[in-house]
Parts: C-alpha cells; structure tokens; sequence
C-alpha cells in the first residue's frame, strides 16, 4: 500500500542466499571481520533445525533512481539488523569462508549427529563446531554444508552412511536428512523498510523494533548504502574506510588484507595504507565513523551523516527527488575527502599539530568528537589556503583546546558541528574562531568557570586534561624532580600524587570526595612519591627546602632553592605550601585550582 514505512514479509533461508550472491542485498559485514563465535553459528544451526524463532532480519530498500538512460534502477536492499546471522548462514550453510578479527579467512564448520537427532534427550549434542573428533567418527556428519550443495546425492550419502552405521535404519535416516536438508526451506521473517523514509525514521524504527533499544550509529547506515553501491564505487570506498580504521590499530595485518582481499589489493587504494604499516600512532586512532564525518565535513561542509546517507541515495534537498546525479557527485566527493583524512602527510602533521600542543598520549584526551572536528578545520585550511601554512597550526591547537575547554562537543556533537561548519563555509575559518572565542573565553571563564570546572574528582576530566597538556607544552619538570619531565611521566606510566597525601588525610577524618580532588594532584616520578609517604606537606616540603641547605637529596632531587620555588610555580603548588597542615587543605585547593586555571589561560595564549 502507497505510503506504508514498511513491509512485513517472509524469505525462505535458500531465498536469501541466492539474493546475496545475486548481490541484491548488500551486507557490509561480508568483508568485515565477523564477531559471532562459533558456538552461535551452531546454535542458529540448533535454532532453525528445531523450529525455534531466530528474530527478523531488517531490510532497507535504496530508492529508485532515474538512470541517464532515462530507465528506473531497481534498489538493493540494504541490511540494516541481521548481517551477523546472514553471514553465519553464509559460512555454515553455503559452505563460504568468512574474516575473522585478524582479517584472516576462515570456514565455520559446523558438524551434525543424526544419532542425536533420533534420540530423545533432550540434552543430546545434534549439532557442534567441528573438531578433528568429528572428521574421524563415523556417527557425525562433520561438515552440514556438503548436505546443502546442489550436487549432493541424498540416495548415495544414506547407502554409504548405514554402511558404515549399520545400527541405524536407513528409512529413517532419509527422513532426518530431509529435516536437515530442509533448514533450507525455514522461512526467516523480514522487515522492508521503504526507499521513501529517512534516515532519522530508519533509526527511530530500529530502536523500537530491536527489543534491547539498541540504536545503530549513523555511520553504520553510511557504510551500509556504500556498500549498496558498484556503479560509482561505493564498495570500494567502504573497504578504503573500513581497512585504514583496522590498520590504524592493528598495522601488523596489513599483509593478511593484502592476501585476503586480492581484487581490493589490485587497486591503488592498498598501497595509499602502505604506510600504516609502520604507524605507532596511538593518540588518535579513528574508528569508520570519524573518517566518514571528517571526510564529509571538510569537503562537501555537511554534519549531520543522515544528509549523506540521503544524498547517497539521490536526495535533492530542495526539490525533494531523487536525482542520479547527486549520487555521482557525492560519491565522487567523498573519495576527495577519505583520501584526504588517509593520507600520510595530512595525517602525521595533523598528529604533529596535536602533540606539539601538549597531546602526547591517549591519556589526555577525552572527546575524540573535538579531535575529528580539529581535524576537519586542519583539512579545511589545507585546501582553502585562507591562511599562510604556517599559521595552520597554530589556528588547528586553538580550535582544539577552545572545544574542549568549552566542551562544545560534548552534547550534541552533531547539531554543533552542523553550526560550526555552516558558519566556515560562510565566513571562514579564522573569523569563526575568533567569535567563538569572544562568546566563550570571557574574564568571567578564565577566573571563575575554569576554576569550578577543576573542582571535581576525576583525573580523565577534560580541563586537567589540557592542564596537564599545557606543562607539557611548556616543558615542565615534574614536582620536586629536577630533570624528570611531565611528558615522561605521562608516556612512561608515572604516579597520579596526592599533594596532601591521601593516607595523611584520612588520618585526619577527611573522606573520599574530598582527598581526591583535581587541585590535589600532580605527577610525581616514583621514588619521589615513595619518600613522601603520608607526610604533611610543611614535613616533605620543608625537607625539599633544608636539603637545599644541606646538598644533601632526601626528598626529591633538587637542591636549589631558586630551582625549587620554580619548580613549585611551574606545578601550581602555592608559594606558602611549606608552613601548610591539615588546617590549611581547603585555602590549599581553592588556591591551586586558580593557580592552574592562570597556567591553562597562559597557555591557551601562548598557542
């Protein structure tokens, strides 16, 4: 019926298969590592044989687009929920090898007992992954896919299996067999979603259809329509995305891609992820969904990744139809944006830009949201040339730091980044920048907002984070530590140190909430931290002091009084902190926080 979201019908398990290999549905995961174990391969198996209901599979239809031939191209359907049973039909049923998470090709095997089928227990093992055990017993059938091959000769299996199983009867083997052999008829129950609904309705019904609420990521559904798509290379666009994310954490399987995929291998796009070969990167390592944001913001200046799925499928926004060339173009836009997210240069000098602002370590960031966004603005300046290339850096650290500071990114990222890109592709990146920092980086901010935000509990907290970035940045030394840097610390695993020692407090009734606190931290080498033990800070403190008297290094490694007093400044510690006791710990935060909020805005300045 016209207008209906969508339609609820039935495809039998052989149906569905034969429209996979005829490639009208397009199931991303089949060149994607599959996740299910092996044991919930065998237990859809179980599921279908028994006539156990196995859930609906979620189909969305791609719209029909006008071809230049003036002819209406036929959609595919797109899986949208069920890829991970489709797949495990795929390996176990069809007899197709699969990628497992190491990107190395591999069958599901999955063995059947007709002994056990015939049985009444209930418990009876019917069907197991396969192991060398079943290869050589004689009661199980080790692999079921030979039972589904249309070669397969039903007569000459049953002779050859009672031959060598002459405890069971052949007519009633035949009858088990045909059970078996009739998985292929099970009906699956499918859910066709229209070619007319958007992709934020798509979304809405896939929460209230999946029974845990679990809503696919927008990118998921980007990945799914490119898949959809051979004629502008839609297929191969996923696979350039999917593999440079995989690569990013796991460079050693670039050699098992390059033997798994042998036509992808063919193409120039294999060697453009050469490099990752040799990346050590661990700041930022983006998932698909950041390489498809990135790529769409800094080169066709969109947000929200529904839009793309839509323009993907034809959407003209103003005319609301579907236009074939809209397809071609966005598609011929989105390769100029991914190629430029997974090039080398463009990549290792943004990295370049984040860590030479302080940013050394997976450590000191909590929204990778602000890094795709400083990423964007990186790319966006790259190519407009709106500024010399040496002031690219400087504009790309600000812009980062500014968002999280602000957290700008961090509700809502989308509708932010869809207002933060209009503005760019109206006005320009600079000017932007700099209302932003008018609305935001008050008197008020830098005094009293910044202060509030260090007066939590939490060390992954993003303004410690840049505090932390910014003694990088600057270069410190740890506290009471001559010539071990903070980066060091950070990179090396060094101690998160409780200024006012944790024990020590507690000692003097005060609880958890109040001895951890952002004011109470510093980075400390080790035998530092073990020498002050639970000492009042006047005790370790004063030591640091006499011992620049003395020469003699007890507590720390300065011996220096100049030195000290610096090293003092450079971690925010107040100057009095000699004379302080468990009298003085609140004055002790109060004064910490600002002194590390001045350093955070000495720094935002100085970049």
């Amino acid at each position: 019926m016209q207008g209906e979201k969508f339609t609820n019908t039935t495809y039998t398990v052989k149906a569905i298969l034969g429209l996979i290999e005829a490639r009208e549905i397009a199931i991303p995961e089949i060149q994607r590592p599959f996740v299910w174990r092996a044991t919930q391969v065998r237990d859809l198996m179980d599921s279908l044989y028994k006539g156990y209901p196995t859930g609906y599979l979620i189909l969305w239809k791609n719209p029909n687009v006008k071809l230049k031939d003036g002819t209406i191209s036929s959609g595919k359907k797109v899986v949208i929920d069920g890829q991970q049973r489709i797949t495990a039909l795929m390996t176990a049923v069809a007899g197709q090898k699969v990628m497992n998470k190491n990107f190395e090709e591999t069958r599901i095997k999955i063995a059947f007992n007709p002994f056990a089928a015939l049985s009444n227990d209930n418990d009876a093992e019917i069907f197991a992954v396969q192991t060398p055990a079943h290869l050589k017993s004689k009661n199980w059938i080790p692999d079921i896919a030979e039972i589904f091959k249309p070669e397969f000769s039903s007569f000459n299996f049953i002779l050859k299996y009672c031959k060598d199983n002459p405890e069971i009867d052949c007519d009633t083997l035949s009858h088990v067999i045909d059970k078996l052999r009739s998985i292929q008829n099970i009906q699956m129950g499918i859910i066709e979603l229209s070619d007319t609904l958007d992709i934020d309705v798509v979304t809405d019904i896939f929460i209230r259809i999946n029974s845990k609420g679990t809503a696919l990521s927008q990118g998921d559904f980007v990945m799914s329509k490119m898949a959809a798509d051979e004629k502008y290379g839609g297929n191969t666009l996923r696979k350039i995305v999917d593999y440079f994310s995989h690569l990013a954490v796991s460079p050693n399987h670039y050699e098992k891609i390059a033997a798994h995929d042998t036509s992808f291998a063919a193409t120039p796009y294999l060697q453009k992820l050469a490099w990752l070969k040799d990346d050590t990167e661990t700041v930022y390592d983006p998932g698909y969904d950041d390489v498809i944001r990135v790529a769409f913001m800094s080169e066709i200046k969109r947000a929200k990744l529904a839009n793309l799925v839509q323009m993907l499928a034809g959407r003209d926004f103003e005319t609301r139809e579907f236009k074939e060339s809209i397809i071609e173009q966005t598609y011929k836009s989105m390769y100029d944006g991914v190629l430029n997210v997974i090039s080398q240069h463009n990549f290792t000098q943004f990295m370049i830009t984040l860590r030479s602002a302080g940013f050394i370590s997976k450590k000191l960031v909590n929204s990778v949201m602000a890094i795709d966004f400083a990423y964007t603005v990186f790319l966006i300046l790259q190519k407009s040339k709106e500024v010399p290339v040496a002031e690219i850096k400087r504009i790309v650290q600000k812009w980062y730091v500014l968002s999280v500071l602000t957290g700008r990114y961090s509700s809502s990222p989308e509708s932010a980044f869809a207002t933060d890109i209009r503005l760019i592709r109206e006005r320009g990146v600079v000017a932007v920048l700099k209302d932003i920092e008018a609305a935001q980086l008050s008197d008020n901010f830098w005094n009293i907002g910044l202060v509030q935000n260090l007066e939590t509990t939490s060390t992954t907290n993003p303004v410690f984070q840049v505090y932390l970035a910014s003694q990088i940045f600057f270069k410190d030394v740890s506290l009471l530590s001559a010539n071990v840097p903070v980066s060091e610390l950070i990179t090396l695993g060094g101690d998160i140190h409780h200024i006012f020692p944790k024990k020590f407090l507690i000692e003097h009734g005060v609880d958890k909430s109040k001895y951890n606190q952002e004011g109470n931290y510093a980075y400390l080498d080790r035998p530092v931290n073990e020498s002050i033990g639970k000492k009042a800070p006047k005790n370790y403190f004063g030591s640091a002091l006499q011992q620049c008297k003395t020469k003699q290094a007890i507590v720390g490694s300065i011996i220096d009084v100049t030195e000290l007093h610096h090293n003092l400044s450079v971690n925010c510690i107040p100057a009095d902190v000699f004379s302080m006791g468990i009298g003085d710990y609140d004055r002790f935060l109060e004064e910490r926080r600002q002194l590390m909020a001045e350093k955070i805005h000495k720094y935002y300045e100085a970049l």
